[in-house]
């Protein structure tokens, strides 16, 4: 018994695990076979399915079923990674409720917490894919800290620190004091906020009032004999500044060229410099500078040669070198210095002032510019095949127009900062002596047998060898995922790696271009000499209806899995894909998951209807029974014919067609654009179109030849579905009487395109325009549909309509069709209603007179849009750039528009002069 509604409840669970008992997903290499294979953007094992999620998964999903139909040995592999960050921070709260600090117990005992929590938790996210279909390999299941995983990584960091790509240093890193190490840029979230501007006096040294131009005390941006005034949002960090900066090309400044200032409330002297850098017309004009805390004046420090005080230590606190506010928090000590400077006299005023901050995604804390010993990896080699093969088009990325952006990112590329202050994660494999030489090996023991052999130390022993305490940065294990997914860093030559790489495709979105994108692209061409994937499909961002992206913090995320519990699956998924264009951000409207879950609706009643038909029974020598349940010899597959086969015909030209649309859109990464077409062809062409035409009559049987015929388009039509809604593709499938036991839509051949018979889809598409019309003519006379209607037609093709007349009455309930000759021979036309429709005039003939004053004007309406329209086509068509530069069938679709409106026009000017008598 068929559900009076679509349940999605009741059949997602079963079919996921029937796909799943039935290995449907899984893979192997199949030298037969053609490979096909992309690698899940490993979400962090401490998320949960979140909108963005939705998207990615489910445009890899439609990729991966529809290759896997397509015959091709399809391959998509799932994991997670290990989120240094978020999941230290998870796991330091967890210890916490235990009354436990990390600082109390050993690396060993933590990370022994660390893959507790993982176990626990870890696994919800790939979990809560399997809810919306994805059709992963799960028996491939990576970790970016497996042990397979992890030795890859630390065989990766030792390969290019002996081939001297890897080294340490200080620089300048985003420090956050809150998590206590060193961030990625990715991982810093920059915020506007409503900051003060703090106007301080610094007093000038060594200058007389005749050297200074004396100003008007009140305004701070002038300068003063004895002081200068800067403007600075941190007013904490002037105890760590080295010098003032003014532009010396300033003439306000020009007197204190070389002269020096002091502190206020130290009492330390400090350089005036000058340097263009400085922008005149910002602030005062005059730049403090503070090499320890900004990058910026770091860099200014660097060409100055000024010195470097860092006043502040890793968990944000004022040090003994800031002399003032020791151990006060970084805000705290602001609060405080701003209230001793107001009253020594040295704060000149404040003002609101619109900012950016940068915070550190994963603790929110504010982040500091800070100099640090770290490990960085050398770009500027590196990353040249990755710039060079994305610019040439070997990688291609949709939509194109982030080239741009790969290409500004890459040029201006800088040394990687790969390390981090954490313990979860791979630890940084090297050794340091007692007297701090640095050896760098896979393990301790290799480490200790360099330096015996190397540095001919042979009484050292590994308790004389310590280890970095540093894991590397979370993307220097997620930059080998396409390679170290399939073993191919320990073991470059095996079977998966030889066989799926380099993957197909990779969907992602364009904020980590460069941060996980790009450098997968290097390390491909650095340890497989060539990229790791062909394209890579960027989506935009989904967003609320405000244009905000979706945060927990705005509360404008919706639960992912509530939505899936009232909507289906596979009504949020195509709902999702309704409007979402490559590269363009998704607003997205719980409206969209209704419209799929109509679309499931729609679908599902279009089925209920054709197993609720009964079925003629085929005649007794084996043939069948035609449309007209008239019986005819022929063989089982034989066409309806009639109306039926035309109807058959054409629809089967609808679905070539379209197949051949969704085909052109997958090359060019347009899944959106594909879905549409699919939905078009499904809602308006299967279930309004077809179904109205075939439907028998009340109580009728349907003749068995067009049932057959139905059935069979009806599959075809869930096989070009599945991808994008693979559940209820899968229970319509295996509910039709055909099907066999124990085969799975999912492994079904996806159609083939196939001839295309456009004369025919010309015809049907007058044909539907004709009973549109005359529709529409019964609601303007509000005439009963009950009625039948004369019609005549004045054609030059009789046979265009002959086939399909019986198609024309029932639709639009006329009676017997007559044509007329140019003469109007054969019919009283002058008393009818008439229209145009491509070249052809129809006459619709009504009781009582007509109201030839109100045709007349209709008449004459229809042709002054019909000139308007022809004169907009001709201008189009003269355009040579238009002509020259459009696709051939947009050049010929506008002539045929052309040809059809002069043709309409022809017959109005006819209908008029007629009228007009």
């Amino acid at each position: 018994m068929i559900s009076k509604t679509y349940a999605p409840q009741d059949i997602e669970a079963k079919w996921y695990q029937y796909w799943l008992d039935n290995k449907h997903f899984a893979s192997k290499p199949n030298p037969d076979k053609e490979p096909y294979s992309i690698v899940i953007p490993p979400p962090n094992v401490t998320g949960i399915l979140h909108m963005g999620h939705m998207l990615n998964n489910t445009i890899q999903d439609v990729l991966i079923r529809k290759a896997r139909m397509e015959g091709k040995e399809a391959c998509w592999v799932p994991g997670t990674d290990h989120a240094s960050i978020a999941t230290e921070a998870k796991v330091v709260a967890m210890l916490k409720e235990r009354g436990i600090e990390k600082k109390d117990i050993s690396r060993e005992e933590f990370l022994g917490y660390a893959h507790e929590w993982k176990d626990k938790y870890g696994g919800i996210i790939l979990d809560q894919l399997k809810k919306i279909g994805a059709s992963c390999d799960w028996d491939r299941t990576n970790f970016t800290m497996d042990a397979h995983y992890y030795e890859s990584v630390i065989d990766v960091f030792v390969d290019l620190y002996n081939k001297g790509q890897i080294y340490r240093g200080v620089r300048m890193v985003n420090w956050d004091p809150l998590g206590k190490t060193a961030l990625s840029d990715e991982e810093v979230i920059e915020k506007d906020v409503q900051a003060k501007l703090y106007y301080i006096r610094y007093e000038v040294r060594g200058m007389s009032n005749e050297q200074g131009e004396v100003s008007n005390e009140s305004s701070p941006l002038t300068p003063h004999p004895s002081y200068l005034t800067i403007a600075t949002t941190r007013p904490e960090t002037i105890m760590a500044d080295t010098a003032l900066c003014v532009n010396p090309n300033d003439e306000r400044y020009l007197a204190y060229h070389g002269k020096s200032v002091m502190i206020p409330l130290l009492d330390r002297e400090i350089p005036v410099i000058t340097d263009e850098y400085v922008t005149m017309d910002f602030g005062t004009g005059c730049l403090k500078v503070t090499p320890a805390h900004d990058l910026n004046d770091y860099e200014l420090g660097i060409k100055h040669k000024l010195p470097v005080i860092d006043i502040l230590d890793d968990g944000g606190f004022l040090n003994e070198k800031a002399v003032l506010y020791v151990g006060q928090d970084r805000f705290a000590a602001r609060r405080n210095i701003v209230k001793d400077l107001e009253e020594s006299g040295h704060l000149v005023k404040m003002e609101e002032y619109k900012s950016i901050v940068k915070t550190s995604e994963r603790t929110g804390a504010v982040i500091e510019p800070k100099l640090s010993l770290q490990w960085f990896l050398k770009m500027d080699e590196l990353s040249k095949p990755a710039l060079e093969n994305v610019m040439n088009d070997t990688i291609k990325l949709y939509p194109s127009k982030f080239k741009n952006t790969y290409r500004s990112w890459m040029e201006n590329v800088h040394d990687w900062c790969i390390s981090r202050q954490l313990w979860w994660g791979q630890q940084i494999p090297a050794f340091y002596l007692q007297d701090g030489t640095i050896i760098v090996a896979k393990t301790k023991r290799e480490a200790l047998r360099k330096a015996q052999h190397d540095l001919l130390l042979f009484a050292l022993t590994e308790e004389d060898l310590s280890q970095d305490p540093d894991v590397l940065d979370t993307w220097f294990s997620s930059w080998l995922w396409p390679i170290a997914t399939f073993d191919g860093i320990r073991n470059p030559d095996n079977e998966d790696i030889s066989y799926y790489y380099p993957t197909n495709d990779l969907v992602t979105g364009p904020d980590i271009l460069f941060f996980w994108v790009a450098r997968m692209i290097i390390a491909g061409y650095e340890y497989r000499g060539k990229s790791p994937f062909e394209n890579v499909y960027l989506t935009g961002i989904v967003r609320d209806k405000q244009g905000r992206k979706m945060s927990k913090q705005l509360g404008n995320s919706p639960d992912a899995l509530e939505l899936i519990e009232r909507f289906g699956a596979d009504g949020v998924r195509s709902g999702l894909l309704f409007s979402a264009p490559a590269g363009n951000d998704l607003l997205f409207d719980e409206k969209l998951c209704e419209q799929g879950r109509n679309f499931c609706n729609k679908i599902w009643n279009a089925y209920r209807l054709i197993e609720g038909w009964t079925i003629a029974p085929p005649a007794p020598d084996g043939g069948a029974t035609d449309s007209n349940n008239t019986l005819k010899n022929s063989d089982e597959k034989a066409p309806p014919s009639g109306a039926g086969g035309a109807v058959v015909a054409w629809f089967n030209s609808r679905i070539n067609q379209t197949i051949i649309e969704i085909q052109d859109h997958f090359v060019k990464f347009r899944i959106s654009d594909a879905l549409l077409s699919l939905y078009n062809l499904v809602w308006n062409d299967f279930c309004s179109k077809y179904l109205e035409i075939i439907k028998p009559d009340f109580e009728q049987p349907i003749d068995n030849v067009t049932f057959d015929a139905t059935i069979e388009i009806f599959e075809k039509l869930m096989c070009l579905l599945h991808p994008y809604m693979p559940f209820i593709t899968e229970e319509i499938w295996q509910s039709l009487a055909q099907r066999k036991e124990g085969e799975s839509i999912c492994r079904t051949e996806f159609p083939k395109g196939g001839e295309v018979n456009t004369e025919l889809l010309a015809s049907f598409d007058s044909m539907f325009e004709l009973v549109t019309k005359i529709r529409e003519i019964r609601n303007a006379k509000q005439l009963s549909p009950k009625i039948a209607l004369p019609l005549s037609i004045k054609t030059d093709n009789k046979n265009r309509y002959k086939n399909i007349e019986s198609i024309i009455e029932k639709l639009a309930n006329t009676e017997t069709i007559s044509y007329v000759s140019d003469k109007l021979d054969g019919a009283s036309t002058l008393g009818a209603i008439s229209f145009v429709v491509k070249s052809d005039e129809f006459f619709v003939t009504l009781e009582g007179e007509l109201d030839v004053e109100a045709e007349l004007a209709e008449a004459q309406k229809d042709l002054e849009y019909n000139l308007g329209f022809k004169k907009a086509t001709e201008a189009k068509l003269a355009n040579e750039r238009f002509v020259a530069n459009a696709k051939p069938e947009l050049v010929e679709r506008e002539r045929q528009k052309l040809a059809d409106a002069e043709s309409k026009i022809k017959a109005l000017e006819e209908r008029i002069a007629s009228l007009k008598k």
